[in-house]
């Protein structure tokens, strides 16, 4: 929902700094491949509990995450870069709960299990509206220039990242944030469903 916002304050700056990144022989991939590394550590350790440490590398992943497509713009885009992107994206946003459930598995595990199948009913929803899409002919720029459709909801990527930075300043309510999040993520999927029967039948029909 607040996707199309943040994009307009946050790619000026992203494009510069990936054009700087560009000319030095950053590559998009490789940029890609930084921001998961980041994450992924950022999971070990909220595993470990040490939220604070952990938050830090969070954001900076997610700063490296955006750097991949201002480098891609300011170099070559390709298929394979939009691919990886949208993989690490998901093994990242199942990391993080993950580590929270490990971290205090008898608190957390039930909540971090309804949660993982929140995010993948919701990603399911979102990846299959964007094959639709692309059959269809379908674009859509509203959330930046990206290699696939992405159809907006009531949560997106910067509703996430919000999510999880509240995850690692407050570790002992991730139940109770869990449960509300994930909830929210049904929503969004449900609500997706029924905006791709609206407009995927209305397509066929013409």
């Amino acid at each position: 929902m607040l996707d199309a916002a943040a994009r307009k304050l946050i790619d000026p700056p992203l494009n510069a700094i990936g054009q700087g990144l560009a000319n030095r022989g950053m590559t998009a991939d490789g940029m890609t491949l930084v921001g998961l590394g980041l994450g992924l550590f950022a999971a070990l350790f909220i595993a470990l509990g040490w939220t604070g440490l952990a938050l830090v590398l969070l954001l900076a992943s997610r700063i490296a995450d955006g750097l991949d497509g201002a480098v891609a713009r300011a170099t070559r885009k390709t298929d394979f870069g939009g691919y990886l992107d949208i993989a690490c994206d998901f093994l990242f946003y199942g990391a993080i709960p993950f580590a929270f459930v490990v971290m205090d598995p008898a608190t957390n595990a039930v909540a971090g299990a309804y949660l993982l199948t929140s995010f993948y009913f919701n990603g399911t929803s979102f990846l299959g509206f964007a094959i639709l899409a692309e059959k269809r002919g379908i674009e859509t720029s509203a959330q930046g220039v990206k290699s696939l459709y992405y159809s907006n909801g009531l949560l997106e990527g910067t509703e996430t990242i919000v999510f999880f930075v509240l995850l690692c300043l407050f570790p002992a309510s991730f139940a109770t944030l869990a449960w509300i999040f994930g909830t929210l993520c049904f929503a969004t999927a449900t609500l997706r469903l029924i905006a791709a029967r609206r407009v995927f039948a209305m397509k066929e029909d013409l």
